[in-house]
């Protein structure tokens, strides 16, 4: 019985090891994205985003028109490519989404309790009102230059926290953002690991996002995707808008400054 087995075991070894060699080239999921061609799904997600940002809501009854996401109230093209950035309003660094935020509790009202409370959509889910509204804003951004601030001694302090933390080990696994991240040519199963170390890797990277999930059906933001590394180096969850949050932003947006936006990417 146990001969049997191995045979069979061995001869689906030899059937799917063509597949498996396939599967290894480098730029597979390239040429699977390639195939989509301009049609990425993120292109409804844009549409809810611009829509919810002229749209009267919270107790204000008020819209984001006003928010100054940097670049003056209300100016939506370029501001995305130049955060995370500093603002004198708040004190503070702010990613895309912690402004926003700002924006929703000064603009319209709201409560950082009522913000925080699902910032992210869970697996088939039809999206929340905060991707709908980075994956707009980041389509303003399309095409140009990265270029975070760091003129203000507090973008550069948020770089050098932001760097501290991607080299941090920590967790029952001993991980760090470095381990998977800190070097080129590795992968994990089929998913090449680009070195955001690096300019060519975090170029590559950080302008894709935020990009639509094909395998979650759901436009994913990069403050989602830094807490998904954490979930996945199980470290204590990351929170949208906090400072570690805006400072690995910051760190990746930095080491990607100069290459062009390419947001909303297309990812498996």
């Amino acid at each position: 019985m146990i001969s049997w087995c191995a045979g069979i075991l061995s001869s689906l070894l030899l059937l799917l090891a063509p597949l498996w060699a396939w599967a290894q080239q480098d730029g597979i999921f390239d040429e699977y994205r390639a195939m989509f061609g301009d049609d990425n799904p993120a292109v409804f997600v844009i549409d809810e985003g611009e829509e919810l940002w002229f749209s009267k809501a919270g107790p204000n009854s008020t819209s984001l028109e006003g928010c100054d996401l940097g670049l003056g109230a209300g100016v939506v093209e370029g501001a995305y490519a130049q955060l995370p950035r500093y603002f004198a309003d708040t004190d503070r660094v702010q990613d895309v989404e912690s402004r926003l935020e700002h924006c929703m509790i000064e603009l319209q009202g709201k409560t950082r309790e009522e913000i925080h409370a699902k910032p992210y959509s869970l697996r088939g889910d039809l999206g929340t009102e905060m991707e709908a509204l980075v994956a707009w804003l980041a389509e303003q951004s399309r095409g140009l230059a990265i270029a975070p601030g760091q003129a203000h001694p507090s973008e550069r302090s948020s770089y050098e926290l932001g760097e501290q933390l991607f080299y941090f080990r920590a967790g029952p696994h001993d991980f760090s953002c470095a381990t998977c991240h800190g070097q080129s040519g590795k992968r994990i199963r089929l998913q090449s690991l680009p070195d955001l170390t690096a300019h060519e890797g975090a170029a590559e990277a950080y302008s894709s996002w935020p990009a639509y999930r094909i395998s979650q059906g759901i436009v994913r933001t990069m403050g989602w995707r830094m807490r998904d590394c954490f979930r996945q180096q199980r470290m204590p969850e990351l929170i949208m808008g906090s400072e570690a949050a805006v400072a690995l932003q910051t760190y990746l947006a930095v080491n990607a400054a100069g290459a062009t936006m390419a947001a909303p990417g297309l990812k498996r």
